[in-house]
């Protein structure tokens, strides 16, 4: 997750940086995910020499294609995909150097790294098939537009990797960084309002329905129990993850138009 426009500070890099160097983050106030989510994944972006860069999560919508977030994507050269729901044991999974299955990244054509949030959306595709019962589904044309009139009753399901607990750095030892799929259940705050435009969803982020952090960053936000994901987790208002978190929308044309062009 990264902060929005009113907040612009970080790049991906710092923000999702892998925990050899500094702790990426996660589902917040949320339990362990165990089977319930064995589509979604941990990704570490590589560079052309195979250096881990940063790491995200995200959903397999096919066997052979996985969505997350653009700012995940961009100025990677490789993809390495973990599935296991704890990927802890580095020495066990080969983390972060080889994962399940390794994948090459593309981001959304419109995407611009100075503002992220407007196209924030990437997939990987993989190099081989990852079978699982059930995929990601993507929303219909401007689906979300309807929960304008009744936000008060909408909630998702938000899966993620990583850090449970963030605290700024004078109290930085008592972060949690854990790389264990995580799942919490925000509800809608805003949609189509001057803050989020019509690209973006604002959700909860609190003790009671938990909420996403940094490394949660291109991970599902299912609308309520479904397996569709109405957007991927984007940025953040606070570096604790408190209060409000940020999700691209990807009911929109054009990005269905794109993610079609990997599903064909």
């Amino acid at each position: 997750m990264r902060k929005p426009a009113l907040a612009l500070a970080a790049t991906a890099a710092a923000l999702l940086f892998l925990s050899i160097g500094s702790p990426a983050q996660a589902v917040t106030d949320g339990v362990p995910d165990g089977d319930g989510h064995p589509n979604v994944g941990l990704m570490v972006a590589q560079s052309e020499d195979g250096t881990p860069l940063w790491r995200c999560s995200g959903t397999l919508i096919s066997p052979t294609v996985y969505l997350t977030a653009g700012h995940c994507t961009f100025g990677a050269d490789s993809v390495e995909i973990w599935f296991d729901d704890d990927v802890r044991d580095a020495v066990a999974h080969d983390y972060p150097n080889e994962g399940d299955v390794s994948g090459t990244p593309y981001t959304h054509p419109q995407y611009d790294d100075a503002a992220f949030y407007l196209y924030d959306l990437g997939v990987v595709v993989l190099d081989e098939p990852v079978h699982v019962d059930e995929y990601g589904a993507l929303p219909t044309l401007d689906q979300l537009d309807a929960f304008k009139t009744d936000k008060k009753n909408i909630t998702f399901t938000a899966v993620g990797y990583g850090l449970q607990k963030s605290f700024p750095d004078a109290a930085s030892w008592k972060t949690q960084a854990e790389r264990l799929r995580m799942v919490s259940y925000p509800k809608l705050n805003q949609i189509n309002t001057g803050f989020t435009g019509d690209a973006s969803l604002l959700l909860s982020n609190n003790a009671h329905t938990g909420g996403t952090c940094s490394g949660d960053s291109g991970g599902p936000n299912f609308i309520g129990d479904t397996n569709v994901i109405a957007g991927v987790t984007s940025f953040g208002l606070n570096s604790t993850c408190a209060g409000t978190g940020g999700v691209y929308r990807v009911d929109r044309a054009d990005d269905l138009a794109w993610l079609s062009t990997f599903l064909d």
